[in-house]
């Protein structure tokens, strides 16, 4: 049994790994490629009379692990500066436009469809309005320097913004008076613990020696995402105040005894560290949709309401997002506009509301029609791109081995934080 499950999970992960390669030299969407292997492999093993049970306990925790180091690592490749305070403002801007406009518009369309009550129409619906930045931050390889980080700001923004509004909403069970308190007290003390976690990670990330450093800071920060979770706070906000003041530790210059902590090695240490962030990103994202794809059920997907009700949701998206983006004045409109995946957050939301019992009445099938029609939308983006217009993602920003480069000024004015291609954003 233990020589079995060795070679499953190692021919997993290398079976993934070549998905993901296919992926991007085809242009092919990879979350789909695993979404379906894993369809592929259910079918496959329940012909040969095997099931394996534990994938539907798995998936929560396997997902949400993935979530953690999805946002972390998005966070690790930003640099704060003020001159890029106008792109920030607009992914802000996107990402808050974005799930208001998609929010309202599916709460109305389940309410008038599946004659749901408003409440229960509304946290249905929330899942569906949030980026996953699980695809988006991948499929921003290539682009350009500012146009990457604006899907890095926007996904990761919206993935905060989503997992804030639906826990107070889903605590709150319809009370607007506790959903106001648990939504603004909540993201008020968030800041606060992210603020004092960030500067205890930074503080013993320069200090830790050894040959064991990493595991442990993860692990922490795992058991704070965790505790987060249990007081009703936004718990990616911490994992994203981590990450930003890890990667800028000039935020730490004002105060002396804060400056005092940023040690000679420390850049060293943080690349290692990015490093090894990305790996287990990697595996942790594709054990998850290949785990996904196994668990679907292929008969909630041959639902006709789903089919309508997910064709609706699209279209829902698409067409908010042009007037969205028109409206903020975003660059590169035309590769943005489709970049906008449903994805990991999604399918963890929308697990979550279920067990609360007020959606059995939703058809799953809406689900992984909504992930995979916005996830191929996604890496279709790319194409069509002639060869000269694939170089000139990073352009002449990019600087040797991840560093930073510093007061070059974009197409929008704004500081671009330039790294090597694909290195920012990889999975």
């Amino acid at each position: 049994m233990t020589d079995t499950a060795l070679f499953a999970l190692s021919a997993l992960l290398v079976l993934a790994y070549l998905l993901d390669v296919l992926g991007r030299r085809r242009k092919l969407p990879s979350v789909v490629l695993l979404i379906a292997t894993g369809m592929i492999a259910r079918q496959v093993l329940d012909r040969l009379d095997v099931q394996l049970r534990f994938v539907e306990l798995l998936l929560p925790v396997v997902g949400t692990i993935g979530l953690i180091l999805i946002v972390l690592e998005g966070a690790l490749d930003l640099e704060l500066r003020r001159k890029r305070a106008r792109l920030i403002a607009k992914s802000s801007g996107a990402a808050v436009l974005g799930f208001v406009v998609t929010l309202a518009a599916f709460t109305a369309l389940l309410h008038y469809l599946l004659a749901f009550e408003w409440t229960v129409a509304a946290l249905a619906a929330m899942p569906f309005a949030v980026i996953s930045s699980a695809v988006a931050i991948p499929s921003a390889h290539g682009l350009a320097a500012s146009t990457r980080e604006f899907v890095v700001y926007e996904s990761a923004l919206s993935d905060i913004i989503g997992v804030l509004v639906f826990y107070a909403w889903l605590a709150a069970g319809g009370s607007l008076g506790e959903f106001s308190e648990d939504l603004f007290g909540g993201g008020a003390l968030s800041l606060v613990a992210a603020v004092v976690a960030a500067l205890l990670l930074f503080y013993l990330i320069n200090r830790m020696e050894g040959h064991v450093r990493f595991v442990p800071l993860l692990a922490g920060l795992m058991l704070l995402y965790a505790t987060g979770k249990v007081l009703h706070l936004s718990p990616l906000v911490l994992v994203l105040v981590c990450g930003l003041l890890l990667n800028n530790p000039h935020l730490l210059e004002w105060n002396a005894r804060l400056r005092s902590m940023h040690t000679a090695g420390y850049d060293k240490t943080l690349g290692e560290f990015k490093g090894l962030v990305r790996e287990l990103t990697f595996a942790t994202k594709s054990v998850f949709f290949i785990m996904l794809g196994y668990w679907t059920d292929l008969y909630h997907m041959i639902d006709w309401r789903a089919w309508a009700i997910a064709a609706a949701m699209v279209g829902i998206v698409y067409a908010s997002r042009v007037i969205i983006l028109q409206l903020l004045g975003i660059d590169d409109r035309k590769r943005l506009v489709w970049i906008a995946p449903r994805g990991l957050i999604t399918v963890l939301l929308f697990l979550t509301a279920q067990k609360s019992g007020s959606i059995d009445a939703f058809p799953f099938g809406v689900v992984m029609l909504v992930v995979l029609a916005t996830a191929t939308a996604t890496a279709l983006a790319h194409r069509g791109e002639s060869v000269d217009e694939q170089k000139e993602g990073p352009g002449d920003d990019v600087a040797p081995e991840g560093r930073a480069v510093v007061d070059q000024p974009s197409a929008e004015g704004t500081e671009v934080c330039g790294v090597p291609d694909g290195e920012a954003v990889k999975p």
